[in-house]
């Protein structure tokens, strides 16, 4: 069972934040059942960490055996495309406020449901409104 890992998970775990707590038990259980994947977005979102350097993150993922799916087919963005169309309308419904969601988050949660068997997120509920085929954990 491949799970695909975002970046909010990492991002915490790096931060050392309350909502990291037991995400390294989750990745090592992850890691054992099928390997664990990030999309090329999350790789991208991570160099942006204040504490990330490419190694630094490059030494993670080798150490964490963490591996990049850099290579997007075009099943992905036609996925993230309408996901987050559907999203971007139901907004635009009369008192629903503008999008506010950022395109990667589609893009991750479509690699995800294409390219893994789930995905380990912080942000459970906002890939299952947009992906509700979409396995998360926790």
């Amino acid at each position: 069972m491949r799970t695909a890992v975002d970046t909010n998970v990492i991002s915490a775990l790096w931060s050392g934040e309350p909502a990291s707590q037991g995400m390294a038990a989750l990745l090592g259980r992850a890691q054992i059942e099928g390997g664990l994947v990030i999309s090329a977005p999350v790789y991208v979102e991570l160099m942006a960490h204040s504490r990330a350097t490419t190694d630094m993150l490059q030494q993670f993922l080798g150490r964490t055996r963490v591996v990049t799916d850099f290579l997007l087919d075009e099943a992905v963005w036609q996925e993230a495309g309408s996901a987050y169309a559907a999203y971007a309308s139901r907004k635009r419904r009369p008192g629903s406020g503008e999008p506010k969601r950022l395109l990667m988050d589609f893009v991750i949660g479509a690699h995800a449901l294409l390219k893994a068997d789930r995905l380990l997120t912080l942000d459970a509920a906002r890939y299952k409104s947009a992906f509700p085929k979409l396995v998360t954990v926790p």
